[in-house]
């Protein structure tokens, strides 16, 4: 065979059988590249292959011995796996190089280094390579004496939280004065408030699955003195580096609500996908809120004018003054989509307002000093703010 020919040409015959396989890959049937090489029955200089420097060598038992002891030593729970390596720059040069000259189309040598791991290590840990989801990473560092390291990749877990008292954020809030490293202002602690919807449920996630970190993804944000209720807010706790990964999610959900009774509250919590995180956070066009506000007036109001607010449509809100150092300056049009309300007394009313996601409620009521137009205070033709404000439905869309 004329490829063969050159292949033995180019290298003088100094090529080891793994190498010589794959050149051969997509012209010679084989279960693998050693047995096409094997196929041909020829002899080889295997001590010096001049394209790999004999780097299959190094795929050994006391690698195999170094990859089991790393996961042992980690005790981490997994059912898939990849493999990812390390070579010599020089020698996946020389690889890239010599595939070129050929003009062949076969896979880097990495790919068959990385095959030749995985299919062993299936074999003996009776685990599943899953190129698509895989619990952990093994990377294995073969330019001198081979090194491992294990990846462990984070576990996702959705569902939905309602908050049932004011004054608790929903992810942990940094001191504002030592930024987190603890001083007298905080007692220590690095916050500015003792706990949050994320801690309040990632302390016993990350117990229960001897995680390292945690991170919170919700999807939007209410303000800290307001309440989130109905069937919830949707979010995702990613946790990082978990080495159990098979935990009883409704179990675990039922001890974290009795334990906060009457703070938080999670629901339907489930496994899910880490584009999960970034899918809760997008807003389609269908996507709304509901608030429940109680408006308090600086005077009475003319009941009747109630009545007009519910013509409210749209609204163009710059970004808020209360908000203004963390958000980008510019004006958003968002849509009121129903709005009813209640009398209570000469100065305060309730309000029900369904809205698109992301519209102020607490700057369309007061107007913000003119950055919310149009608003109810304007409507009614007196000062009007916001005393008090639940959430009570985000919708899933």
């Amino acid at each position: 065979m004329q490829l063969v020919e050159e292949i033995l040409e180019k290298t003088d015959a100094k090529i080891c059988k793994h190498c010589l396989g794959r050149m051969l890959s997509k012209t010679i049937d084989g279960e693998d590249n050693v047995s096409r090489a094997e196929s041909l029955d020829l002899e080889l200089n295997e001590d010096e292959c001049i394209i790999c420097a004999n780097i299959f060598n190094k795929i050994d038992d006391e690698l195999f011995d170094k990859i089991y002891d790393k996961i042992d030593f980690l005790k981490v729970q997994f059912d898939s796996f990849i493999v990812g390596s390390r070579i010599d720059k020089e020698l996946k040069k020389r690889d890239e190089e010599f595939i070129d000259e050929l003009n062949l189309d076969v896979e880097p040598i990495k790919k068959e280094i990385n095959r030749i791991i995985g299919k062993r290590l299936e074999q003996e840990l009776k685990k599943e390579v899953n190129f698509e989801k895989q619990d952990i990473i093994v990377n294995v560092n073969l330019i001198k004496e081979p090194k491992v390291r294990i990846q462990i990749n984070p576990l996702f877990i959705e569902g939905k939280y309602n908050k049932l008292i004011r004054g608790i954020p929903q992810t942990k809030w940094p001191c504002g004065k030592c930024k987190g490293r603890g001083c007298e202002e905080c007692n220590f602690t690095g916050k500015q408030y003792p706990c949050s919807v994320e801690e309040l449920i990632s302390e016993h996630i990350l117990k229960a699955t001897n995680g390292y970190e945690a991170k919170f993804h919700g999807a939007g944000r209410e303000d800290i003195d307001v309440l989130m209720l109905g069937s919830g807010r949707p979010f995702v706790l990613e946790i990082k580096e978990p080495k159990i990964r098979k935990i009883d999610l409704p179990k675990l959900e039922a001890e974290i609500n009795e334990i906060n009774e009457g703070k938080t509250q999670y629901h339907n919590l489930k496994f899910t996908h880490r584009n999960r995180k970034a899918e809760i956070k997008v807003s389609s066009s269908d996507a709304y809120k509901v608030y429940k506000a109680l408006v308090e007036c600086e005077s009475p109001y003319n009941k009747e004018d109630l009545a007009i607010l519910s013509q409210l449509d749209e609204i163009h809100q710059q970004t808020p003054i209360r908000v203004s150092h963390r958000r980008a300056d510019k004006v958003r049009i968002k849509h009121v989509l129903d709005l009813s309300c209640e009398v209570i007394d000469d100065t305060h009313f309730e309000m029900t307002i369904k809205t698109e996601g992301g519209l102020y409620i607490k700057e369309l009521i007061s107007g913000d000093e003119g950055r919310s137009q149009p608003n109810v205070a304007d409507k009614l033709g007196i000062k009007a703010f916001c005393k008090q404000l639940d959430v009570i439905e985000v919708s899933e869309k």
